[in-house]
């Protein structure tokens, strides 16, 4: 990673620890990196994206460490998918009790993955905190591969744009969830499903 772009990832780190709303490139598309503690960066964030509050917004951590921040418990059921990270696979855990409900939408659950795009875990690890990565586009519009997208779609009403050049689009991260103590896809994305069939 040159010089410039890791100031631009330090930049980044301090717009969003000061509560502002970055585009971020992720292993799928670019995401919008807000403070997932920070209550008022969360309703910035919906609102740029006109989203509804009651949707629960997914998270990027570093590293498996970082589940202590997030999640309440994580249940033995999904450990064999978090052998699979760094991917493109959201997984749904029992969210820590003290979450902002526009985090989790209410539902007392948090979707978690760590991302195999460089600039994305840059960026976390300049954080020092998880973030939030929640697509880069207006609510029901396509998601951005690149940062031009991104601009054409928000203007300038995002903080900053951090420019990893473009990413790789296709289908967005898979999601597995818990019914039960039993998992189960609830989106198909990137993580091809015989992948994950054993797990299953």
């Amino acid at each position: 990673m040159d010089n410039d772009l890791l100031k631009d990832v330090e930049k980044a780190a301090e717009i969003i620890a000061a509560g502002g709303v970055v585009a971020f490139p992720t292993e799928t598309y670019y995401g919008l990196a807000v403070d997932p503690f920070n209550e008022t960066a969360l309703a910035k964030l919906c609102r740029l994206k006109k989203r509804q509050q009651s949707k629960p917004i997914l998270t990027l951590i570093a590293d498996q460490h970082d589940l202590q921040l997030l999640v309440a418990h994580v249940p033995d059921t999904l450990r064999p998918f978090m052998a699979l990270w760094p991917a493109p696979l959201t997984l749904v855990f029992p969210g820590h009790h003290t979450l902002p409900l526009q985090l989790t939408g209410g539902s007392a659950t948090i979707g978690v993955r760590i991302s195999s795009h460089p600039v994305a875990m840059a960026l976390i690890r300049a954080c020092g905190f998880p973030v939030t990565a929640t697509s880069a586009n207006i609510s029901g519009a396509t998601p951005c591969r690149t940062a031009a997208l991104v601009k054409e779609q928000f203007g300038d009403a995002l903080d900053f744009i951090l420019d990893g050049g473009a990413t790789p689009g296709g289908s967005a991260s898979t999601v597995i969830g818990l019914r039960g103590d039993k998992p189960f896809i609830i989106r198909e994305g990137a993580v091809p499903p015989d992948v994950l069939q054993d797990l299953l």
